[in-house]
């Protein structure tokens, strides 16, 4: 014993042998189940190991004292203990239930590195053993104590599908449900539109109305307006769903919408951010109702140019509904639809203001969307691609300029010589390393960048991009171009938004779908009232924003990388053509073509060919003996090898003859960085580049076919409100 008290006053006299150092970070637990704390500013991750985590789980944000600090030593790192968890990713689980007398504990799945969580008997009710379930944890357990939580739901193991994305929905955070207090309020809201509530707003009732949205969407949160007036000119209302009318601050609905910051788009669902009753009922522009909008409305001639803009409360009643299809018909002069005239006005403008953007130096960056057509029971049967066209320009373009000038205005106004807190949307100039390399990789395609200052950056993407147009280099050259790019981020700090070549932006225009919509509409409300209360807390909303939309990306991509799996189990050893859309030094991804579905060729299973090397500023994989290159954006011939559901993961084998290729010896090749991430998890998501199937030759097996996009095709088993254009 007198041994042990020694050890322990040595040890003791050591942890103080130096000022003690504390971090804030964010926790990544990797498929071992080694634990690495990450901290702005830091270049290396802080180790913790699993007896120092103090159930701290992934993605949790916590405090953490160094316990040993090798980060001067042979290219060591920091080690840590976790102290304080100051943030939990997610309360809600997901696993398998062992039922006892009284009593049950969840299993979570393997690799969770969860301890089980004891469930009391007065939240049990019918559950049995092995029932999947959902569990929301109620008291977090301290060293050998067991977390205790309540059963949420209990679902259904024989539906696949619904099992599936309900787990990715929870691993990402977001509940599945809305508390109870939040169902009591809704019942309480008056649905009715008073008088008295429209004397307060400008009425455009009367005036020309209409929507474009999805065919299958069902919240429509935002509506045109447009009338002749004096001298020639129009008055073009943008006019926005008034979901702060109804969702009020510091009630159970806003702080639910606050926690959960965004709806959630999955293949065949939507995770609203607000209950039903609010997005599809009382907010949702729905044709042939009046409704409660926050209005940009402008007065503008047919060349766009603004003369006056007015910002405000309105009340409208919209006259038609219009599906993205519908609209393309009219614009391409094969439909003689409703209102042709007023469509064809607005596209008229809507080109001079997008020509305009791209003039001042927003870059132009095409975007292609693939959706999965689903049967009725969720099981993908074919796959859309979805190219923003016109009628997507129209909208996305009057969206813009009303998103715009309500950060403007909001921007100068002053509260005792202060700028008042706003949830701008910014995006800050590209990484300067990130872009010397793509510069020079660029060239070798004959694009020269000036990196002088930032608007010089800006228009030689557009040259790059405009001259690469058809051309072989044209996706690979807007896949890296792409990841030059830094974040945009939700932040009171206006420093503009460099892709779009705007001073102020914000998110005005879907406050159904995104918190930071509706703190927007708040803001302007109080600046129109000349009533200006400022938040205090608007930054730590805003970076509760931010991850919440990247959280949402996450489950998004993994719901869209399960489709892809389960679709491609149906070809297995079958050959497709391919695009490399992304490289690492153990494996490149290859997007089919005709499936547009993801999966890795290992280097492992390239070792009879040559040893490869990464080559990071040729964004390839190098052959050392034959100087065989496989670089983002080559086209290359795959075999399906495997197709597993659990890991959502594809494995591809290469299909090729390396007869053909070149064999002269590379130059210089320099070592591969191996990122902790890439060398633990190996994982990557990334949309690459696709063209158009070849035709299968004669008496091959037929390969699957990207479906026509059409009204005619088959619709997803559940409708979504699907987001009309990119996140910008």
């Amino acid at each position: 014993m007198g041994h042990e008290m020694n050890k322990k006053k040595k040890q003791k006299k050591g942890s103080h042998s130096g000022p003690k150092k504390t971090f804030r970070g964010m926790i990544e637990v990797t498929r071992s189940g080694m634990a690495f704390v990450i901290v702005e500013g830091l270049t290396k991750d802080i180790l913790v190991k699993q007896k120092n985590l103090n159930t701290a789980l992934d993605g949790d944000e916590v405090l953490l004292d160094v316990l040993k600090d090798h980060s001067n030593k042979n290219n060591g790192r920091m080690e840590g203990v976790v102290t304080d968890i100051l943030k939990r990713k997610k309360t809600e689980f997901t696993g398998t239930l062992q039922v006892n007398k009284g009593f049950a504990f969840l299993v979570p799945e393997k690799g969770a590195f969860l301890p089980d969580i004891y469930i009391p008997a007065n939240s049990l009710g019918e559950a049995k053993t092995g029932d999947k379930a959902v569990v929301r944890v109620v008291a977090w357990g301290e060293k050998t104590r067991k977390p205790v939580g309540e059963i949420i739901e209990i679902l259904d193991a024989s539906d696949t599908n619904d099992l599936a994305m309900k787990e990715i929905l929870v691993e990402s955070g977001f509940p599945l449900s809305f508390p109870d207090e939040v169902i009591a309020e809704l019942a309480e809201i008056k649905e009715k539109i008073t008088a008295a509530e429209v004397r307060k707003r400008k009425d455009f009732r009367k005036q020309l109305t209409f929507t474009i949205d999805p065919v299958d969407a069902k919240d429509f949160d935002d509506a045109i307006s447009i009338r002749k007036i004096k001298g020639g000119s129009y008055e073009i209302g943008v006019h926005i769903a008034d979901v702060s009318h109804y969702v009020l601050p510091d009630t159970a609905l806003d702080k639910e919408a606050d926690k959960r910051a965004t709806s959630v788009y999955l293949p065949d669902r939507v995770l609203p951010m607000l209950p039903e009753k609010i997005s599809n009922e009382l907010c949702s522009l729905r044709p042939n109702e009046d409704k409660l909008t926050f209005s940009a409305v402008f007065h503008m001639n047919e060349k766009g140019e603004i003369k006056q803009h007015w910002l405000g409360r309105t009340v409208i009643h919209s006259d038609h509904r219009f599906t993205y299809e519908e609209v393309q018909e009219i614009i391409e002069g094969n439909s003689e639809g409703p209102h042709k005239e007023e469509v064809m006005l607005l596209n008229k403008i809507a080109r001079i203001l997008r020509k305009g953007r791209f003039d001042e130096g927003a870059i132009n960056f095409s975007s292609q969307e693939v959706r999965f057509q689903l049967d009725p029971d969720g099981k993908p049967i074919g796959i859309v691609i979805k190219e923003s066209k016109e009628a997507h320009q129209l909208i996305e373009e009057f969206m813009l300029l009303a998103n715009r000038t309500v950060a403007e205005y909001v921007s100068k106004i002053k509260v005792n010589k202060q700028s008042v807190p706003f949830p701008y949307r910014v995006h800050d100039t590209p990484d300067e390393e990130k872009l010397q390399v793509f510069s020079i990789f660029a060239r070798k395609f004959g694009h020269k960048f000036d990196l002088d200052n930032p608007d010089h950056i800006a228009r030689s993407f557009n040259e790059m991009l405009q001259l690469a147009r058809g051309k072989p280099e044209q996706h690979v050259l807007e896949t890296i171009g792409i990841r030059t790019m830094a974040k945009a981020i939700y932040t009171p700090d206006n420093i503009g938004h460099y892709g779009l070549g705007f001073a102020h932006y914000c998110h005005f225009t879907s406050p159904i779908r995104r918190y930071p919509d509706v703190l927007v509409h708040r803001v302007l409300a109080q600046c129109l009232a000349e009533d200006i209360h400022p938040d205090k807390y608007m930054e730590k909303k805003c970076r509760h924003c931010s991850e919440m939309e990247r959280k949402a990306m996450e489950a998004e991509r993994a719901a869209n990388k399960y489709k892809q799996v389960e679709y491609m189990q149906q070809f297995i050893g079958d050959t497709f053509d391919g695009v490399i859309s992304g490289v690492a030094h153990f494996g490149f991804w290859v997007e089919t073509i005709d499936t547009k579905c993801e999966g890795l060729v290992s280097i492992h299973n390239m070792t009879a060919r040559d040893e490869f090397k990464h080559d990071e500023s040729e964004y390839a994989l190098v052959g050392l003996h034959t100087g065989r290159r496989f670089r983002i954006g080559d086209k290359v011939k795959i075999r399906v090898m495997s197709a597993n559901l659990t890991k959502r993961q594809l494995d591809y084998d290469l299909v090729e003859d390396l007869e053909e290729q070149p064999t002269s010896r590379p130059g210089n090749i320099g070592k591969p960085k191996r990122k902790e991430k890439e060398k633990e998890r190996g994982e990557r998501v990334q949309q690459g580049p696709g063209k158009k199937p070849k035709p299968n030759k004669p008496g091959s097996k037929p390969k699957p076919k990207a479906a026509a996009d059409n009204n005619n095709a088959n619709k997803p088993a559940k409708a979504k409100p699907r987001s009309r254009k990119k996140e910008l």
